[in-house]
C-alpha cells in the first residue's frame, strides 16, 4: 500500500489479519511481516499503532477475549429457555468452532505475550479462563431458576466443560469432534448437578 494512504479502522484490520493467518498457517507462522502482508499494508503501519510485535499480539487477543464477552451474553439470556444442555452445548461448539483454540495455541507458544497478558488477565489460560467464568455465570443464573441442583459448584462444572472440550478439540487436529460427543461431554458434567426431584 502506498505511503500517505489512510487506512480507515487500522487496528481491526490488523486483527483480522492476524487471526486469518493464526487459522489457516498457526501460531508459528504469525509474524509481524504475515499480518502487514495479510493485511495489505507496509510493516511501518503495524509498528506505528503499537510499541512493538508482542504488543500487538496482546491487544489482539485481548480484543478477542472481549468478543467471547459479546458472544457467550446470548448464553447467559438463554438461562430458562431450552435444556440447559442444548444451551452449553451449543455455547461451547461456538466457543471452540471460532478463534479460542487457535488464542490458546498462540498463548502457549509465545513467552512474551503471556507475560504481557498477566497484566491484564493475572490467572488461569487466557481465553479458558474467561469462557469458564462466562459458563459458571451462565450455570448460576440457571441454579437461581432451580434448574440446575441448589448446591451445585458452577465454577467447578464450568471448568470441567471447558477442560474437558478443550481436550476433545485440540486432540482432534482439524477435524472437531462430532456434535454428540460434545453433548455426551455435557450430559456427563450436568449429571453431577442435576436439580432435584
Amino acid at each position: 500500500m502506498p505511503t500517505g494512504v489512510a487506512i480507515r479502522d487500522v487496528r481491526e484490520q490488523l486483527f483480522g489479519a492476524a487471526e486469518r493467518v493464526l487459522l489457516r498457517a498457526g501460531p508459528n507462522a504469525l509474524t509481524s511481516r504475515a499480518v502487514t502482508t495479510e493485511a495489505g499494508c507496509a510493516k511501518g503501519v503495524l509498528h506505528k499503532h503499537f510499541a512493538d510485535f508482542d504488543a500487538f499480539l496482546a491487544e489482539f487477543v485481548l480484543d478477542r477475549v472481549a468478543r467471547l464477552d459479546e458472544r457467550t451474553a446470548a448464553l447467559r439470556d438463554a438461562a430458562g429457555t431450552g435444556t440447559v444442555a442444548d444451551n452449553l452445548t451449543g455455547a461451547v461448539t461456538a466457543l471452540f468452532a471460532s478463534t479460542a483454540l487457535a488464542l490458546v495455541g498462540l498463548i502457549a507458544a509465545r513467552d512474551e505475550l503471556r507475560a504481557r497478558l498477566r497484566r491484564d488477565l493475572p490467572a488461569g489460560v487466557p481465553v479458558l479462563t474467561e469462557a469458564a467464568e462466562l459458563i459458571a455465570g451462565y450455570l448460576a443464573a440457571e441454579r437461581d431458576l432451580g434448574r440446575v441442583a441448589p448446591g451445585a459448584d458452577v465454577d467447578t462444572l464450568a471448568a470441567m466443560l471447558i477442560g474437558t472440550t478443550h481436550l476433545r478439540y485440540a486432540g482432534h487436529g482439524d477435524t472437531p469432534p462430532a456434535p454428540d460427543t460434545v453433548r455426551r461431554i455435557v450430559t456427563a458434567v450436568l449429571a453431577t448437578a442435576a436439580p432435584p426431584g
